[in-house]
């Protein structure tokens, strides 16, 4: 494993999500705790198809997509990226980043590293606000959006669960 000095960020690759990364991600999120946030459980394969198919069609359409997530070695260590909201609640038409990484990824500066290149590209493509919806017991995601520059704005219960949610907001103007 690569040891990182303070303030140093890692080198870090995105790409647009392939057939083959739908079984890379299912891998990698297998982890209950990758997954306490999101359910708590693993999600099946056939969802992670359907997310990579979906993202590639997002990267041909508008430029940006959740970008399969390599770590220096290319080992695929999760996503990150942005993709027009797609639920039904919480800030509905707007360009939601967001982030998942395998644990053994964690505290070492990859998600924050290629939330910035996200930024960068969307930037480039030409997006001029992004949100990230962060249960707000989520201190790890918190402080990625914060390391951002994003502000916290609205809360929102999320459906069929006693979470709540956090609209952070980011200018990219």
């Amino acid at each position: 494993m690569t040891e990182l000095l303070p303030g140093v960020q890692p080198a870090v690759q995105l790409r647009v999500p392939t057939d083959e990364d739908a079984h890379a991600w299912h891998q990698v999120f297998a982890d209950p705790e990758v997954m306490r946030f999101l359910g708590g459980r693993p999600a099946e394969l056939s969802l992670y198809q359907e997310i990579t198919a979906r993202q590639r069609r997002h990267d041909a359409e508008h430029g940006f997509c959740l970008w399969t997530l390599l770590d220096e070695d290319g080992r695929v260590i999760g996503f990150t990226g942005a993709q027009p909201w797609p639920r039904e609640w919480g800030p509905v038409g707007e360009i939601e980043i967001g982030w998942r990484l395998t644990r053994r990824a964690w505290g070492r500066g990859y998600a924050t590293a290629a939330a910035l290149a996200t930024l960068e590209r969307l930037r480039a493509a030409g997006v001029e606000r992004v949100v990230a919806i962060v249960d707000e017991a989520n201190e790890r995601s918190m402080a990625v959006a914060r390391r951002l520059g994003m502000e916290p704005a609205e809360s929102y219960d999320v459906p069929g669960t006693d979470r709540r949610a956090r609209c952070l907001r980011l200018e990219l103007r």
